[in-house]
């Protein structure tokens, strides 16, 4: 079945439900038992069933099983963020003495737990050029366990040769794990493409809403699988079955809001071009992208997240267009309805790759009003910089 049909079929069990099409919500801590045999063999149940409230419920496991399915991989296990995914997925597979290797353009929160949490538990990481592609072997030193893939980067979108160093990555016994929040798992399918772990905040496009944070690890196996559930269930990381609910129900519209943001995306990208403030727009999906080659190849789809360089250095001077629109409001996360903007800052953190190109960047979130509506609205705070 196609994915669109699947969104509307994933995880429905109405014959154990009393005819109720979409999982109900199960609230438990405690699990009652009917023996003391069956109490003393209840971790028997770790892995495939429910053993206590805070290692999941079914409708945590509904929900994790259609992210899995859509994925294309074994299980999946669901977080309380998608912070939390990305920093599971690494303790999963990580230990002291331990290397780990990391785009240099990955999702700043995520740099931060690299550089301050996991170098407290003696794991070194190293920041890599995201264009290296099979020249990531070169990187990989014996007690390299994991290299952590995003594509494309967050804030400056580089793509990275997922196949390429997945298969390198295999090749010299290191596990691939990859955040695949941008394209989702109907735009990009990570297993397909030899990646070990698929990450991802179903904050944005899975939810939906703007209303949850939530996160998915899934494996491309049962041994990693199990790997993950111990380490999440070990650290008591559980979301709440209400926002299991709630994004499983944002689930099932999710194509038909991707393909409009998708739609809206470019459009506007493409206005955005044609613009004598904006430099460059930073967006795969566009041809004359430097990433757009490897997209085009890989990804059947694009998200509506992209940036701008604008020929303009001063913040106060952009201050001024942000402050003049309407309709992108100026917030942190995106995937949700609503369209928002906020600034990007990339020079102090990047350290393989220096940023170093002049202009004031901002990036965009498209989301789901008219178009021309979003465009007006862009007019208006392009024009307000002249003053």
């Amino acid at each position: 079945m196609k994915d669109e049909t699947r969104l509307a079929h994933l995880s429905q069990d109405p014959e154990r439900n009393f005819g109720i099409i979409n999982p109900p919500v199960y609230h438990a801590s405690t699990v009652a038992y009917g023996s003391l045999a069956e109490f003393r063999n209840r971790y028997a149940r770790r892995y495939d069933g429910v053993m206590y409230g805070a290692l999941g419920t079914p409708t945590t496991f509904a929900l994790a099983d259609a992210v899995a399915a859509l994925e294309g991989g074994a299980r999946s296990v669901t977080t309380s963020s998608g912070l939390a995914a990305v920093t599971m997925a690494l303790l999963s597979f990580l230990s002291a003495g331990d290397h780990l290797l990391v785009a240099d353009t990955v999702y700043a929160p995520n740099r931060e737990f690299c550089d301050k949490i996991l170098s407290r538990l003696g794991v070194e990481t190293t920041y890599y050029d995201p264009r290296i592609g099979a020249g990531i072997g070169a990187w990989i030193r014996p007690n390299t366990k994991v290299v952590f893939m995003e594509t494309p980067g967050s804030g400056t979108f580089e793509m990275q040769d997922v196949p390429a160093m997945a298969r390198v990555a295999r090749e010299k016994g290191v596990l691939s794990l990859l955040d695949n929040t941008w394209a989702s798992p109907l735009f990009f399918k990570p297993f397909a493409q030899g990646v070990d772990v698929s990450i991802q905040a179903g904050t944005k496009y899975i939810a939906g809403h703007s209303d949850l944070v939530i996160g998915h690890i899934t494996t491309r196996n049962e041994e990693l699988y199990r790997r993950v559930k111990d380490c999440v269930g070990g650290l008591g990381d559980i979301p709440g079955p209400d926002d299991c609910y709630l994004a499983l129900r944002g689930l099932r519209t999710m194509a038909v809001r991707l393909a409009r943001h998708q739609e809206s995306g470019l459009r506007v990208a493409r206005w955005l071009q044609q613009r004598p403030e904006v430099k460059r727009v930073l967006y795969p999906a566009l041809p004359g992208d430097p990433g757009h080659a490897i997209w085009k190849r890989d990804f059947t789809g694009a998200a509506s997240l992209f940036s701008i360089v604008l020929h303009e250095e001063r913040e106060e001077i952009v201050e001024r267009l942000v402050s003049a629109l309407k309709l992108f409001r100026l917030g942190a996360s995106w995937g949700g309805y609503e369209s928002l903007i906020l600034p990007v800052y990339p020079a102090p953190i990047r350290t393989a790759v220096p940023w170093t190109e002049k202009g004031f960047m901002l990036r965009l979130h498209i989301g789901l009003e008219d178009v021309d509506d979003l465009l007006a609205d862009l007019e208006r705070g392009l024009s307000a910089m002249k003053g």
